[in-house]
């Protein structure tokens, strides 16, 4: 090969992931055995919304919910089948798991030292990152304190007992998933790592001299969206603004300790119901943004498949997002040469004024006190940010191919069928379930509860948590015995919904007729139209409800919007209690037809029988026509983007349920 100081040996690709899990443990691990032998190198489990949330299978909440967008793992037993016969020492693991990552991860060492594996060989990353939970993903349990003291126990205890582990995995994914610019994506972020490290400092866990090496093992979790030199260049500001923090704030000159250190899933957000075939070029240009520029190049990549805007992907939808990555990192140069970039006056310009904008939000964030104190603040910017989002989408200021422009078609041959996306079998929820109960019937229970209150004294003493875990994890305690033993001892919490009080119409035709119309119809129905938005379930991703909650409030309705995880009863009495002329649900986590059931069960018995209900979420075409059958009203997917369009209709709804029409 030539000696040009340009081109190389083609360097080590990035590790080839897709986020994967569903059903029960032991579907999973075929899924798992099956990627892998088609050349994915590394595992990112996906946990069902009950393991997320530290609740058994069997919790009112749980209902429906239960295998759903991930695997159901409830205790050790679960853990063995999820890895039968994949070796722990040379396996690469993300787990996805935030709240409960402490117990996940007691779970899985657990299991190494049932095998006879080294601890010290293990390898992977837990993504626990609870401020981005308060902020856009809703899996939070604890109040913030406590669950950055549990954060910041883990980072304590993994540096010297699983030295290859990424115990923080800062993840500004979901961020950009709930509208975030760049500049914020790349301030809350970083803001979030300074919190847990100033934890981590103030807990005397760690010696100064030991802290290069903590920091090193810091890792992020971030998104790539389709307007790829402006990610790229995100990218390269990360990296920048990681060093500059490392050396400046915590006196970190170890080159290697100072790496930003990143995995991506690319954008999910902007993958459209609409033409779904479109998303795989989206996806191929998403992931360019994170692997074109070698200094700024991420250490792991997972995909989205096609038709996750639908459903739940098949085997194969995943097969073809890793064929993608394959087919880069192989086929082309791209791993042969330096950086593409340096020295570009448009990339150096743009990198620069993101970091400018960056620390100009840092240093606002730090004046209120850092990322903990500033939740509130930054969670009511990110529905801001969403909001003019949708805003340029429905006016066309933002293009969406398929959506707002070219949305002439041929029918493609792709979404042919009903098998076009992987369902759950409704039945592996009472499997679960009765698997968990013999579980509980079989294990040493008087070991177990000792386990369980070795947890809860460790917890009020302040000793770290991540031994006691792992013994209660031997002992056979389960991921919902383990989180209601934490929320007796720290409490639960309800985060900021972020929707204010906005009544502004901006000037928009659209918006302004509807809310003459809702102030006619009010006027009809005697006090102003009610409207009240639920999630039921366990379901976090409230971003679609938080923008129909703003845009309702726009229109001039009265809008009784809560936030995330309540039951049907809750909701119910919430109903009741508002005098609801309607009632919404968005459920986003497939357990629609379950959670909707129960509803109109519950709205039936608090006498609301007559109350309309409409829904929204990813929704297949088969279950919207069930839905109907139920008695809902309307039924909304995200092809559905025009928000004015969908308060119209609300209008509409009332009108038909409780006026002649006006």
């Amino acid at each position: 090969m030539s000696e040009r100081d340009y081109q190389h040996d083609a360097d080590r690709p990035w590790i080839f992931r897709t986020y994967a899990g569903h059903s029960t443990a032991a579907k999973s691990n075929a899924l798992y055995r099956s990627n892998l032998a088609r050349g994915q190198t590394g595992l990112s489990i996906a946990f069902d919304l009950p393991t997320q949330t530290a609740y058994d299978s069997d919790h009112v909440l749980s209902r429906g919910e239960v295998g759903k967008v991930g695997v159901p793992v409830s205790h050790l037993g679960d853990m063995r089948t999820l890895f039968e016969g994949l070796p722990l020492e040379e396996m690469n693991t993300s787990m996805t798991i935030n709240a409960p990552a402490a117990w996940l991860l007691a779970l899985y060492v657990a299991l190494a030292d049932e095998r006879g594996d080294d601890r010290k060989q293990l390898r992977g990353t837990t993504q626990n990152d609870i401020i981005k939970e308060y902020l856009s993903r809703g899996t939070y349990v604890f109040p913030p304190e406590p669950s950055m003291r549990l954060i910041a126990d883990m980072v304590s205890w993994c540096y010297t007992e699983v030295p290859k582990w990424n115990p923080l995995n800062v993840c500004s994914y979901h961020l950009q998933e709930a509208g975030a610019t760049p500049e914020q994506e790349l301030a809350y972020a970083l803001a979030t790592a300074c919190a847990v490290l100033d934890k981590v400092k103030a807990g005397g866990q760690v010696p100064d001299e030991d802290f290069p090496t903590v920091f090193g093992r810091i890792s992020f979790f971030v998104n790539a969206g389709v307007r790829f030199v402006t990610e790229l260049c995100k990218m390269r500001a990360f990296t920048d603004l990681w060093e500059e923090i490392g050396r400046e704030r915590y006196g970190v000159d170890d080159e290697k300790a100072l790496r930003f250190r990143y995995g991506v899933q690319v954008n999910s957000l902007g993958l459209t119901e609409q033409q779904p075939e479109n998303n795989v070029y989206r996806i191929l240009l998403e992931a360019l943004a994170v692997t074109l520029s070698k200094r700024a190049r991420c250490r792991a990549l997972q995909l989205p498949a096609w038709n996750e805007a639908m459903g739940l992907p098949r085997e194969w939808d995943q097969q073809w997002s890793l064929r993608l990555q394959q087919i880069l990192a192989y086929e082309t140069d791209l791993l042969e040469f330096e950086d593409l970039f340096d020295g570009s006056h448009v990339v150096d310009a743009k990198t620069n004024e993101l970091k400018d904008g960056a620390r100009a939000e840092l240093a606002r964030l730090d004046e209120m006190g850092g990322a903990v104190d500033s939740v509130p603040y930054m969670k009511e910017s990110l529905v801001g940010a969403h909001v003019e989002r949708i805003l340029a989408i429905e006016s066309g200021a933002q293009t969406v191919v398929g959506v707002n422009r070219y949305q002439e078609t041929a029918e493609s041959p792709l979404s042919a069928g009903e098998k076009m996306i992987e369902t759950v079998d409704p039945m592996v929820e009472a499997g679960q379930v009765k698997a968990l109960k013999d579980w509980r019937k079989s294990r040493d229970e008087a070991a177990a509860q000792a386990a369980l209150k070795a947890l809860q004294d460790a917890a009020r003493s302040g000793e770290n948590i991540m031994e006691p875990s792992i013994a209660a994890a031997k002992a056979g305690v389960t991921t919902g015995e383990w989180g209601g033993a934490l929320r007796e001892v720290f409490g639960e919490y309800r985060g900021p919904t972020g929707v204010a009080l906005t009544v502004e119409t901006r000037g928009d035709e659209d918006i302004e007729k509807t809310r003459a119309r809702v102030e006619k119809v009010s006027e009809a129905l005697g006090r102003k139209l009610t409207y009240v938005l639920g999630k039921p379930g366990l379901d976090g991703h409230s971003n679609g409800a938080e923008q129909i909650a703003s845009r309702a409030r726009a229109c001039g309705m009265d809008v009784v919007y809560e936030g995330i995880r309540f039951t049907p009863a809750d909701i119910a009495a919430q109903a009741k209690e508002a005098n609801a002329h309607v009632v919404g649900l968005s459920i986003l986590s497939g357990s629609h037809l379950d959670l909707v059931r129960d509803t109109i069960s519950e709205l039936r018995k608090v006498g609301l029988e007559n109350v309309p209900l409409i829904v929204g979420g990813i929704i297949p075409p088969e279950d919207e026509r069930a839905l109907k059958q139920m008695g809902v009203r309307r039924v909304y997917t995200p092809k559905d983007f025009k928000i004015t369009s969908i308060m119209s209709d609300v209008v509409d709804t009332v009108e038909d349920a409780w006026l002649e029409k006006v």
